[in-house]
């Protein structure tokens, strides 16, 4: 899953309100990392959790207030994600704000390194994914391939390029148009109100 790939559901607040979590996007640095205790299972078992103490940089989405902390299962076989806590990296992370206020993240949640992300993904963050939450990204698994209506993007970089980080991840948004369609957008500037197609920069 690429970054524009979970952006269009991520971005999409009107859902939050039918949910016990909320999702959160942020960027941060982590600072520390600790096994804890998280209460027990059904058969009285304590269960573990990994504890990662985070600086916050910026929130592009989530709670009125900055994350401290975020948890995660102890390994990878149990979905845990593994970080580096010398708070020199950093990171570009999605996951769940419980009702308690806490923060998780498992391996299905994106989370990327944020020096290996484009400028065309860090701008689209706050300025462009929110504006194709009404659209569709459409994967294409083989030549030939359509959409099915005018609120699809045909995503092509694994069939073109056999890739989940091609151009079209790296370098555009899929943003809707004025007519009500959808289409691919890449510019340095946010997309004109009327725009009809692909803009370069």
């Amino acid at each position: 899953m690429h970054v524009w790939l979970w952006a269009h559901s991520i971005m999409d607040a009107e859902t939050d309100c039918v949910h016990l979590f909320l999702l959160t996007v942020i960027r941060a640095k982590v600072v520390a990392g600790k096994e804890v205790d998280s209460g027990n299972d059904i058969y009285g078992n304590p269960i573990k959790r990994i504890q990662y103490d985070i600086k916050q940089i910026k929130m592009f989405k989530g709670p009125d207030r900055d994350i401290e902390a975020i948890f995660t299962a102890p390994s990878s076989a149990v979905c845990g994600v593994t970080l580096e806590t010398n708070g020199k990296k950093e990171y570009l992370i999605t996951g769940k704000t419980e009702a308690d206020g806490s923060m998780h993240v498992t391996l299905c949640d994106f989370i990327t390194p944020w020096e290996t992300m484009s400028p065309t993904q860090k701008k689209s963050l706050s300025q462009r994914y929110e504006m194709g939450c009404e659209c569709k990204i459409t994967r294409c698994p083989s030549i030939p391939c359509t959409i099915s209506t005018p609120e699809e993007c045909l995503w092509t970089d694994w069939v073109m390029e056999k890739s989940i980080s091609g151009r079209q991840a790296n370098h555009y948004a899929c943003i809707k148009r004025s007519d009500g369609s959808c289409a691919w957008y890449r510019g340095v500037a946010p997309p004109k109100k009327e725009f009809m197609d692909i803009e370069d920069p």
